[in-house]
């Protein structure tokens, strides 16, 4: 059978008796990065004592193999303990893990799902926002109007929005956000469960000046819920660029975005 297992994300207490138990019987191990697992169970050993199958099979599976490793499938391969485990956290959550679910479902091969360890659920938990539908959007595109038309997706979805972002790349999505909505509350999590774990709290210009300079980590960022946009050919910033008033560019924000027209135009004003 198959088993996906979640490592995990920083603090190796997290680790459940039955990730170990599952990782130390395993035949083969189908892992994002061959040394990162071979780290994981080495650590496990020394802390744990935990005695591990001594014939254990590691092979790399990641985003870049994914598809050509599966095509090169056969259901017997799974005549064997096979486990898939990620770098860190929930395989299948912005990591492989989705396509081998579905292989073995369209090929009668059993498989099981541990769960454990998530940065995206402990982040939105952390978050404060007690709107308790939330959207997963995971990575924005990196740039051009692929990214700009997802974050404004992000920010109009009605929901509480989740998102993974780079450390190379935060600095720029605070300028997007403020850009985009100046008022919006963001909750920020760096590094979650490691040694330096930090949580920042505000609109996008006021996290600006909290964070120190020293970005690197691993971040998450939640986006409070606002009013569901309707579907639109044109964002805010198209009819903000347009030569009109402030009370019409006001009419036809509300339009888009389901917010009240007085408020729209108030806040167009500080703008």
């Amino acid at each position: 059978m198959l088993t996906l297992v979640p490592t995990p994300i920083g603090n190796i207490g997290d680790i459940s008796l039955r990730a170990i138990e599952v990782l130390s019987g395993a035949d083969t191990l189908l892992c994002e990065d061959t040394r990162v697992t071979k780290k994981l169970i080495h650590i496990l050993k020394e802390r744990y004592n935990t005695s591990f199958n001594p014939e254990q099979n590691f092979i790399s599976l990641h985003s870049h193999n994914e598809k050509e490793f599966i095509e090169k499938l056969q259901p017997s391969f799974f005549e064997q303990n096979v486990l898939y485990v990620s770098d860190a956290g929930m395989p299948g959550i912005s990591d492989p893990g989705q396509a081998l679910v579905k292989y073995c479902q369209d090929n009668g091969v059993v498989y099981d799902i541990l769960p454990g360890a998530n940065a995206l659920l402990t982040a939105f938990v952390a978050s404060g926002f007690v709107e308790t539908k939330m959207l997963f959007w995971g990575f924005l595109p990196h740039k051009g109007k692929d990214r700009e038309a997802s974050l404004q997706g992000a920010l109009g979805s009605g929901f509480t929005t989740i998102l993974y972002e780079s450390p190379h790349r935060l600095e720029k999505l605070l300028n997007e956000l403020s850009h985009e909505d100046t008022s919006r509350k963001i909750f920020l999590a760096k590094e979650l469960t490691k040694k330096y774990q930090k949580y920042y709290f505000g609109t996008a210009d006021e996290i600006k000046h909290k964070v120190d300079a020293n970005l690197r980590g691993e971040w998450v960022v939640v986006i409070e819920a606002a009013n569901a946009q309707n579907s639109s050919a044109i964002s805010q910033n198209d009819i903000l660029e347009l030569d009109l008033p402030k009370k019409v560019q006001a009419k036809l924000i509300s339009k888009i975005t389901g917010e009240n027209t007085k408020a729209c135009y108030e806040r167009l004003l500080k703008l």
